[in-house]
């Protein structure tokens, strides 16, 4: 038996179409999930990810829309980042409000840098009740090298594949060595200027990447402004394998006014420790997943 069904969807934003994928259950709750993907994707996500989340939300009488905003995937327009994306979050709740009449409120589900976007956005429109923060990217410069220096330098020294790199010559010391003095520069010299997510994987962490950046106000403390200002619920989910989710929990648990905010809003938090970015096996998208759909019905 059908549970829910699929449709297309297409709206406008400033003159660009954007295009959609909305799946609604045969009896829709009236909280429904807007799925904000995390650059560069599109809607249907890495390993199909965004579709499956969907169509496991319906499946448990959940409307979900996901979609993709202006200049990703079908969608018109410029290619844009997570920081210019408001409207587009606005024109999707609307026309998720249009198309499924017995909604009263939303969701939004946001991985990495969406995770961000959804923290800009959702204390601006009283219409989203909560937030599902995935390895949300609070990225800067400083954070980079601490997180790099503490969980990934350290923790291969003790791998067997290094030491092998090694004995065999197929590790170059002058690069890595030239990077890790990098990291400790920026340690040192504690500049935390933010870094976009188009910059930091175009460059792959090379040198330049800590030479050039978005001169930004400190992307943590924006991300904290939001959240202070948001009055709905707050679910945070993070992986055990993804240098991203580390840096996010280091911040969080090495800043006074994050941990205070966070306890403040009585945030529930979900690990799955050996998950790595995009939760790429079924094993863990399907508890993704159920974690979402019993936080989403649970109050």
């Amino acid at each position: 038996m059908m549970t829910f069904y699929e449709q297309p969807l297409s709206f406008c934003c400033h003159d660009c179409w954007l295009y959609g994928i909305l799946s609604t259950p045969v009896q829709p709750s009236s909280r429904g999930v807007l799925i904000v993907v995390g650059g560069p994707q599109y809607r249907v996500g890495s390993h199909r990810q965004f579709t499956l989340l969907a169509r496991s939300l319906a499946d448990n009488d959940i409307p979900t829309l996901r979609f993709d905003y202006r200049g990703m995937g079908d969608s018109d327009g410029a290619i844009r980042t997570f920081e210019t994306i408001e409207d587009d979050l606005k024109s999707a709740i609307d026309q998720f409000f249009i198309n499924v009449p017995s909604l009263k409120e939303v969701l939004i589900w946001g991985l990495c840098d969406a995770a961000s976007a959804a923290l800009f956005y959702a204390h601006k429109d009283h219409r989203i009740a909560g937030l599902i923060l995935v390895n949300p990217w609070v990225r800067t410069e400083l954070g980079t090298a601490k997180v790099y220096l503490k969980h990934y330098y350290f923790s291969r020294l003790l791998q067997l594949d290094f030491w092998k790199k090694i004995v065999t010559g197929q590790f170059k010391f002058s690069n890595s060595f030239n990077f890790i003095a990098e990291l400790i520069r920026k340690l040192i010299t504690k500049e935390p200027r933010a870094t976009s997510t188009k910059e930091f994987l175009a460059t792959d962490l090379t040198t330049q990447s800590l030479q050039q950046g978005c001169e930004l106000a400190s992307l943590p403390d924006r991300m904290l402004d939001g959240l202070r200002q948001f009055t709905g619920k707050i679910f945070v989910i993070t992986s055990g394998n993804d240098l991203t989710a580390k840096e996010f929990l280091d911040l969080i648990n090495g800043m006074p006014d994050w941990k205070q905010t966070l306890k403040s809003k009585q945030v529930t938090f979900a690990h799955l420790k050996n998950a790595n970015h995009t939760f790429s096996t079924r094993e863990w998208r399907d508890q993704v997943a159920a974690w979402t759909a019993e936080w989403s019905k649970s109050w």
